[in-house]
């Protein structure tokens, strides 16, 4: 598999995330307010157990080209960079909906403070990707074998750590994906070249996983609610690790095979700029969702959930090209020189581990 081609099907993976992500939060932001339920609430029951897997799984892929760095140098590129970017964007989203909104810039003040030590709304994702990339320098540095990190992660996410924190709640939920991602990744690439080598099996073995994963989740026990998804059979712990392991994987031999294809160009290019999406995608939602309710323009949930999550993506995408063609605003999205550890280049949010390159081009 060459480069190029290495590169887009991990993009294309992330863009698969992303819609899957968003697509979350459209039908359960749709559903709390509206009581119901719609069509997409289904398909994000089905990808339940992968839908976050999958994306710290992929952001692990690329630790070992980096791992090894001096910790300045490491620090700046897995530490620093998400830390920008989340302590960024928490301001803005508190300031505009405890600030402005709330009209409470007492309340604003203490959102911003808790923010420091809790991760805020759905910026928890960045939050972690910095602690996750600090946790594995130091195992590295201090040798702690793969078999050891993975078996203690595992057990962690298996026994469903319920704490007042929410940090120690996801890092325990979470962790062993990035890590298997990052202990994994030849592996990875190798079963995406053989998908690629190999297409109708490839394709095969997708549908009896796709079979399989819905049987799991809308086995007995399954209750799809306005805001959430109860499980079958697929919340067993063990299972329910195995399943998010599979699903992750599927996204990747998917990716793999389609990414040769000009019509997902599009989808590669969401994924290259996923973080773009991830920080700006809550204030439209929210805007859209409900203007779209008080205006009776869309009431059912399932259409309203489907245009609420065609809207969170375009808006983001918008302000980014928006703020590239005026030169306004790039601090939004790049990370400006006195922001950084070492060196003096510019690095850019979409550059999720793996993903600061020139177009379809992995660099270290």
């Amino acid at each position: 598999m060459q480069d190029h081609e290495r590169t887009a099907w991990v993009d294309i993976a992330k863009g698969v995330s992303i819609i899957l992500v968003v697509g979350m939060y459209a039908a359960y932001n749709t559903g709390e307010h509206t009581g119901q339920v719609g069509f997409l609430h289904y398909v994000i029951g089905f990808a339940t157990p992968f839908r976050m897997p999958e994306f710290f799984l992929i952001s692990g892929l690329f630790l070992s080209r980096v791992i090894d760095r001096a910790w300045l140098r490491y620090a700046d590129r897995r530490v620093v960079h998400y830390l920008y970017f989340y302590a960024l964007w928490a301001f803005i989203i508190i300031a505009l909906k405890v600030g402005v909104y709330g009209a409470s810039p007492a309340a604003m003040s203490r959102a911003i403070a808790l923010a420091l030590v809790e991760p805020y709304g759905v910026l928890w994702f960045i939050y972690l990707l910095a602690l996750f990339g600090a946790i594995a320098k130091l195992c590295r540095q201090f040798r702690v074998p793969h078999w050891l990190v993975l078996s203690a992660a595992a057990f962690l996410q298996m026994a469903v750590v319920s704490s007042s924190s929410y940090v120690i709640q996801q890092f325990a939920a979470y962790f062993v994906f990035y890590y298997v991602g990052y202990a994994f990744a030849p592996f990875v690439f190798r079963l995406a070249g053989w998908a690629q080598a190999n297409r109708r099996p490839a394709a095969i073995g997708l549908a009896a996983w796709a079979l399989a994963n819905g049987l799991l989740v809308y086995s007995p026990g399954f209750e799809v609610l306005p805001t959430h998804t109860e499980m079958g059979y697929a919340a067993l712990p063990p299972l329910h690790l195995a399943l998010a392991i599979a699903g992750a994987l599927a996204i990747c031999v998917f990716a793999a095979l389609v990414c040769q294809s000009r019509a997902v160009e599009w989808l590669r290019w969401l994924g290259e700029h996923s973080l773009v999406v991830y920080v700006a995608f809550t204030i439209p939602m929210s805007l859209f969702r409900g203007l779209a309710m008080w205006s009776g323009l869309i009431m059912q949930t399932g259409p309203l959930s489907a245009a609420v999550l065609v809207v969170s993506i375009a808006t983001p995408v918008a302000l980014f090209w928006t703020v590239n063609q005026l030169g306004v605003g790039l601090f939004l999205f790049e990370r400006p020189g006195w922001a950084r550890i070492a060196g003096d280049r510019i690095r850019a949010i979409s550059e999720l581990p793996g993903a600061g390159r020139a177009r379809h081009k992995c660099v270290p």
